[in-house]
């Protein structure tokens, strides 16, 4: 049997494609239903879902507490990361929790020791989108390369008109910076809806996390043995 991965605050399941393909059966949580999400789904609460039965989890809780949009708008959030960390530790397993960088500019909120992945580390990709991944095991990031240009329609940018966005890195936000085909090409989503392409995270980012994090489920399994 496969280890159970629990996907907390799932979204329309890009975490939970990278890790279906790192080798785990995984099954989804989200407070909104998620008719996309292409695995196992339990519309509920991901604060107060029961954790029992599960290898490993993942947990990508709402970031607008620490997005750059918050810092201008000042509107006041929740913060999730504290009280999901809390929850995962007293499961006694190996867990991860992603959000945006801004989730370490809080000592109170912020991501313990994450380390940082760009889209430039994965070939086949073409978004750079920094997210931050805190585990509970050790992850070595991989080498980060040099930002290629970005396809844009903003007229003030030197590189306007100069890229095809059929080929080139895009922008995957709400701006309409590209279509949604290439949003879901992009970021290796191809069964979301832009919307659902604007909030995830690549599968290639988590293939590569589960990867460590299978290789800790084993060890621990070993270890009980």
């Amino acid at each position: 049997m496969k280890p159970r991965l629990l996907d907390l605050f799932c979204c329309q399941g890009g975490a939970a494609e990278g890790y279906a393909s790192a080798g785990f059966d995984v099954v989804g949580i989200d407070i909104n239903a998620q008719p996309h999400y292409p695995y196992e789904f339990h519309q509920a609460d991901a604060l107060t879902f029961p954790l029992d039965g599960f290898d490993a989890y993942h947990a990508s809780p709402p970031c607008q507490a620490r997005s750059d949009l918050q810092k201008q708008s000042k509107i006041a959030y929740e913060e999730f990361v504290p009280r999901i960390r809390e929850r995962l530790r007293a499961t006694g397993r190996p867990y991860v929790i992603e959000n945006v960088e801004g989730a370490t500019d809080d000592e109170e909120a912020q991501l313990i020791d994450p380390i940082m992945l760009c889209g430039t580390m994965f070939p086949g990709l073409r978004v750079i989108r920094h997210r931050l991944f805190e585990a509970n095991f050790p992850i070595v990031a991989p080498a980060h390369p040099k930002h290629p240009l970005v396809f844009t329609h903003d007229k003030r940018k030197a590189h306007y008109g100069r890229l095809n966005q059929d080929e080139s890195y895009v922008q995957v936000t709400g701006g309409g910076n590209c279509t949604i085909a290439n949003k879901r090409a992009a970021m290796g989503v191809p069964w979301m809806t832009g919307h659902g392409a604007n909030e995830a995270i690549p599968p290639a980012y988590t293939e590569y996390v589960g990867g460590f994090l299978m290789a800790e489920v084993e060890r621990r399994n070993r270890a009980a043995a």
